[in-house]
Formats: structure tokens, sequence, C-alpha cells
């Protein structure tokens, strides 16, 4: 037992007798989380700070998971909820909230023509794919970056159990960067694939014409382009990465930022497609919950009047460049690399002769999480980092880099590992 993570470990120890893995997201589970040597449990959140239930305080580079942008326990959103929540949360006709959030994402978003909300990524996927099909009247899909726990996506990864073959059959994968592997799905099945759905960026930026050649072949193919701005929307800009790259697709779906953490996510689309909802059955008691959409006005507002997409990538260039450096002080150019956009950024880890790098991620998280900074490889930068914020997180990066480098050199690292490795969740089928 864990002094550091003592009550952590009792709740998970509670929590696994009622809730499979302890947890409700794969994500925050001890899948993802060393145990031993990582909290489970928040007590709250403050700005840039999450607080654990054992009295931990962290700066929070999760994030919960890319949902909060502007920071947590933001006054003006919690003020409009709490106005909303004294009128009501849900009623039996709709709100005209849900037109105001609406007319201010079209507003904002250049594809947004007409606007439909879920309250998950994996609702808006799934709506936006079951869209495209109804507009195309094919079935095939083809799909590249993650986009939910639905079975038309899931079941192209290897955590596929309970999907049915047939459904598995549907989606074919593309890679990204690489518009040969789109082009070969269009010529394998001809007049038969609805949409390409994929995350305009993750990991690496788009080669040059990437975007523009996949919106291109698609819809010379006949198909539906849909991007998948979970994350990426109102991150890279308050349009998403399709105003940020300029390629407008015809369907996107976005969550998390749009309401900095309140159960939201939306599709919007070009108004012909949109419109096929009145027969799509795409429905939900919980569609137009008021709260989240108060929450979400005042976020949307705040993109606006704040600056804060500018000001999330200044904080990212600084975490990437100071980082790059570390890296390069000591000499862990082939074992460590950083990427991504600078509001997303991402560290890689490479194995080496001797450690795998799911044994170098979970050291990384164990000493990180020591030095009260909570990252687990990406720096999802929110509007309430501090300078002093981020300096910390340059100091333990260093610290843990030369660690890092020393055990590597004197191969020993497992000396220190004070926990089981991770290891990978899925992987998308080949």
């Amino acid at each position: 037992m864990s002094k550091r993570y003592k009550n952590s470990q009792n709740m998970l120890e509670r929590a696994q007798k009622s809730i499979p893995l302890g947890a409700q997201t794969y994500s925050k589970s001890i899948t993802q989380f060393p145990f031993g040597v990582s909290p489970y449990f928040a007590s709250h959140g403050e700005g840039a700070y999450l607080y654990d239930i054992d009295g931990n305080k962290y700066i929070d580079f999760i994030n919960a998971q890319a949902a909060i942008t502007l920071g947590y326990n933001d006054n003006d959103i919690n003020n409009a909820v709490i106005k909303q929540l004294q009128k009501g949360s849900i009623f039996s006709l709709s709100n005209e909230i849900e037109t105001e959030v609406a007319e201010k994402i079209i507003q904002m978003v250049p594809c947004a023509e007409m606007v439909r909300f879920g309250k998950n990524g994996s609702d808006a996927t799934a709506g936006a794919i079951r869209l495209a099909r109804a507009y195309t009247n094919r079935q095939y899909v083809a799909v590249c970056g993650y986009h939910g726990w639905q079975d038309w996506y899931i079941g192209s990864t290897t955590k596929d159990l309970g999907v049915p073959e047939k459904v598995k059959e549907l989606t074919l994968k593309f890679t990204y960067n690489d518009l040969s592997s789109l082009e070969k799905l269009f010529n394998e099945y001809p007049n038969q694939i609805a949409g390409v759905i994929l995350e305009p960026m993750n990991v690496e930026f788009p080669k040059e014409g990437f975007l523009e050649g996949v919106k291109k072949i698609t819809h010379d193919k006949g198909a539906i382009l849909i991007f998948d701005e979970m994350i990426t929307g109102f991150r890279f800009a308050n349009g998403g990465a399709q105003e940020y790259f300029n390629v407008i697709p015809d369907l996107s779906t976005f969550g998390k930022g749009v309401s900095n953490g309140f159960p939201l996510s939306v599709i919007a689309g070009k108004k012909e497609i949109m419109t096929l909802m009145e027969e799509v059955f795409f429905s939900f008691t919980y569609g137009g919950e008021t709260l989240s959409l108060a929450a979400s006005l005042v976020t949307l507002n705040k993109l606006q009047e704040k600056n804060v997409v500018t000001c999330l990538k200044e904080k990212g260039d600084f975490i990437i460049d100071s980082i790059s450096k570390i890296i390069r002080k000591y000499n862990l150019q082939e074992i460590i690399s950083i990427s991504g956009h600078p509001s997303w950024s991402f560290l890689l880890f490479k194995d080496t002769a001797k450690y795998s790098s799911f044994e170098l991620k979970t050291f990384y998280m164990q000493e990180m999480f020591k030095r009260g900074i909570l990252a687990y490889g990406t720096h999802n930068v929110s509007y309430a980092h501090s300078k002093e914020d981020l300096n910390q997180l340059i100091k333990a990066s260093d610290e843990v880099f030369w660690k890092l480098s020393e055990y590597i050199r004197n191969e020993n690292l497992l000396d220190d590992l004070e926990c089981k490795p991770l290891e990978p969740l899925f992987k998308v089928r080949g």
C-alpha cells in the first residue's frame, strides 16, 4: 500500500466491487494509471489544479482528457449553470438555450449550417455515420483515428468483444498522411463507402495537401467527409481544425471543450445533410439538457472574447520548445520525442534495446506524479495554466528525463520502477 496514495487505493478496492475496473472511463482506470504509483480519485479542481482524495495537489496537464480548456471551476460558467438550475435542467418542451447555442456554433464553425446535440462524443460520431449512410445509401465507412465506443468503430480495433462480425466488416481503416491508403479502399469498395471520418490532426501535422486530398477523393467518389473534432474543436481555432487548416468537411463532430467539461457533444454540418435528422433517428431525453448548454454558451463566448486559442498556442509553444531542449540536453532524441499541436502535444517513447516504451512511460508517470504534475504523455494546455505552472512542468521534466537517461545508460531502470508497467489498451486492426 502506497502511503502517498493510500486513500485512492482503498477507494479503488471498494469501487472495483461495484464498478468494472473501478472507473467509468478507461482512460481514468488502472489500464492507464499504473497501480501503486498513481492517484485514482479526484477530490476537486480549481483553475489549473486537481486535488486527489489523499490531499495531493497537481498541476493538471490531462485536464479531463482535454475537456477542460478554460480551467476547473470557472466562476462565469458556474454562475450561468446555477442561474439555469434555478429555472430547471430539463423540461417537457424544448428550451430557447438550445437554439442560442446552436446559433453560436453556426457562427463559429465553418461547416456548420445546422446543429444537433448529444451527450458523449460517441453519440455524435455514431450519428454522423448514420447520416452519411442515409445520405449516400451506402454501408461502408473509412476511418482514421479514434472515434468512440460504438459498434461501428470499436469493432475495427482489438477491443471488439461483443461486436457482431457483420458490423466489423463495414468499417475500413486508412492511414493518416497516406492518400494512397484511402484511394485503395475506394478502389476495393467501389460505390460502397458512405463516409470518410478522421481526426484532422492527432500526433502529427497533416502533410501538405493531405486534408485537401482526402476531401477531393471523398467527394470524387460520392462519399461524405466527416471531421472528428472532439479535441481539435475550439482548441486549434475557435472554428476548430477545419478553420485552422482551411479544409471544410461536410459534417463535423465536437465535444469536450465545447462546454468546458459539461456533458455535451455536437454534430454540425451542411443543411442538406443535417435535415435528414428529421428522418434519421437521433434523439435523447437529455439532448436538450440546459445546464450543459448554459455552460457551453459561456464557454463559447469566452473563447471569442478572451482570445483563448492564441493563449493556448503560446503556452504550448513554450512547452514544446523547452522540452525539446531537455531531450537534446540528455541525448534522448532516439528514445523520446515531442510532437503535435502546441495546445495538445504528445511525448512519444520508443523501445530501447533493454526497455519497452511502456516501461519508459510508466517510469515517467511515476516520477511526474511524485513532483505534482498530472500528465501521462500529453500536454493538454488550459487557459488557466500560469507561467509558473509551465515552469514547474519544465523543471519536473528536466529532473525526470535526467533520471531516465541515467537509468538507461546504467541499465537499471527497473530497480526504481515501483509498479508493474502499463500495457497497450487496444490497437486498430490492420
